[in-house]
């Protein structure tokens, strides 16, 4: 007997609502969450819930956004970062809502990149994932199909393409074929945005791998007409994974957990959840990566000096020298020479956004180095930090708990002040702490300007000193730390700041906080840009 699902929906960040699934158990010691193929929805999913023979789990399935029965035009989400945020709405949801924290991830193609995405984007606590045919590398058989769309994706905007792929280049189910011609809400529509950033996507967390390290299960079909192979294995030998374990499945198209002997690939996925599930949750030990590892490597392999008569360093040289030119005429470029490109004067002319130099050319200049990709990322940011501290304060204010705020690096302030002006709930004191005395002075100009000196106070400090931070008054019962741990190569500094913010804020506090798992300049930052502590 199949066993009795609900159907649901749940409020994404956004407020959109998107239908999923859940077949429920008593005492369930875990959930299973299967994330579809694209073009497909839940419904394609829902075989496995009897096949997987786990009757101790919970299951939940989702139609992703623009997809089966959630809402949005067919195929299309406002970002492919969108929908990994969605992912983790979802599981967040199953938490909350169903009470289940323990869980595993079940995913194909598509759904498999966004559920390696979000292994990587936001380290979720996750007991396991298995990945079938993740679509790291879509085979587009028109040569320079992928230029092409980029090309025409910024003369017209965005447009949507139709899916080449045949049912019977799926599966060799002959049921799941017919199904697949006959199903509704089937779309074989595809937003170029998504189908762009898809690849973006998966370059940089196949790249990154070794960055995911939950315990983790790859199934690679052996036929796939659909992706191309040699991502997959990249993905998985760059994994930082403890526990990991890869299956190439001989003659199996695109459908992996769809395909005819699917029976074989659905048990191996079995085994490895219920293995998982056997054994307390796997947890790597990270806190010595400073001193050896792949990101310890990485660092090393940027800080060594390249010869200056090498194609890069010519490059790296040129480089250097057109930042210096251009410094010349861009604020810019010359706040960040002067103070550092990491400093707080940086970051608040970064925040402001505005071309400001006298010269047209001096404009110009500012205008596409305020648009670069860490900058723009860095406003995003911004936004974050500011939508989870008006959270945080919410809450606080919920549990009848005072609203202490404490950020111990603050720059100017700008992004704290600016979250805090305005907002439904008021907080009884704000500290603001820098360890640069032009940032402690731009920060009070600030607070003034912002008219809110009856609650706010701008100090020096050290926001790695435990001691001074255990002893700031009022308890700050609200904590920040943003855009600066990753500036330090020393993960025992870090600990040392985090102790001291945990001396500080009392049971119930909050601690919102921002690190940087991935940067697509990290090689410019290195060789190119200055510090606010001097060298690179």
């Amino acid at each position: 007997m199949s066993r009795p699902s609900e159907e649901k929906t749940f409020r994404a960040f956004d407020g959109v609502e998107l239908f999923y699934r859940r077949w429920p158990a008593a005492n369930a010691k875990g959930a299973i969450v299967l994330f579809h193929r694209g073009h497909e929805h839940s419904g394609r999913m829902a075989h496995l819930v009897d096949e997987l023979d786990l009757p101790d789990f919970e299951l939940y399935a989702w139609d992703a956004r623009g997809h089966g029965r959630s809402p949005g035009a067919r195929g299309h989400s406002p970002s492919f970062a969108t929908s990994v945020r969605d992912v983790n709405d979802f599981v967040t949801e199953i938490a909350k809502t169903h009470g289940i924290e323990n869980v595993a991830v079940i995913a194909q193609s598509v759904g498999a990149v966004l559920a390696a995405t979000w292994l990587h984007d936001y380290a979720p606590k996750v007991h396991c994932a298995v990945l079938a045919s993740p679509a790291f590398k879509v085979k587009l058989y028109v040569p320079l199909a992928r230029p092409g769309l980029a090309l025409m994706q910024k003369l017209r905007g965005n447009f949507v393409v139709k899916s080449y792929v045949k049912s019977k280049f799926l599966t060799h189910d002959p049921e799941r074929i017919a199904s697949f011609d006959a199903d509704p809400l089937i779309t074989r529509d595809i937003s170029v945005n998504i189908l762009l950033e898809l690849y973006e996507a998966a370059e940089r967390v196949v790249a990154d791998a070794q960055a995911i390290t939950v315990p983790l299960q790859l199934l690679i079909s052996g036929s796939d007409f659909v992706v191309h192979h040699q991502p997959q294995h990249d993905f998985f030998n760059r994994l930082g994974s403890t526990i990991k374990e890869r299956h190439v499945l001989p003659g199996f198209y695109h459908d992996t957990l769809g395909e005819k002997d699917r029976a074989k690939a659905v048990a191996l996925a079995r085994a490895f959840i219920e293995a998982r599930f056997a054994e307390p949750p796997v947890t790597v030990d990270l806190t010595q990566s400073h001193r050896a590892g792949a990101t310890r490597q990485e660092a090393d392999e940027l800080a060594t000096p390249l010869s200056p008569f090498s194609p890069r360093g010519l490059y790296w040289a040129a480089t250097r020298a057109g930042m210096k030119i251009g410094g010349a005429l861009s604020n810019g470029l010359k706040l960040g020479h002067e103070t550092g490109f990491d400093s707080g004067s940086t970051l608040d002319y970064v925040y402001r956004n505005q071309a400001d130099s006298k010269s047209l050319l001096g404009r110009v200049i500012d205008k596409n180095y305020l648009q670069s990709i860490g900058w723009r990322g860095i406003r995003v940011r911004k936004q974050h930090v500011e939508e989870l501290i008006r959270e945080a304060m919410s809450r606080l204010r919920d549990a009848g708990q005072p609203v202490h705020v404490m950020d111990v690096a603050a720059g100017h302030g700008r992004y704290v002040l600016e979250a805090l002006h305005g907002a439904a709930t008021r907080p009884d004191s704000i500290l603001l702490r820098d360890y640069s005395d032009l940032n402690v002075t731009r920060g009070r100009d600030m607070i003034q300007a912002k008219g809110l000196s009856d609650v706010a106070r701008f100090v020096q400090g050290d926001a790695f000193d435990r001691a001074s931070l255990a002893a700031v008054t009022p308890k700050p019962t609200l904590a920040i730390v943003s855009g600066l741990y990753e500036l330090f190569g020393d993960n025992d500094l870090v600990a040392r700041s985090l102790d001291g913010i945990a001396d500080a804020v009392p049971r119930g506090g909050y601690l919102v906080y921002t690190g940087q798992p991935w940067h697509p300049q990290l090689e410019l930052i290195a060789r190119a840009l200055t510090s606010h502590r001097g060298g690179a």
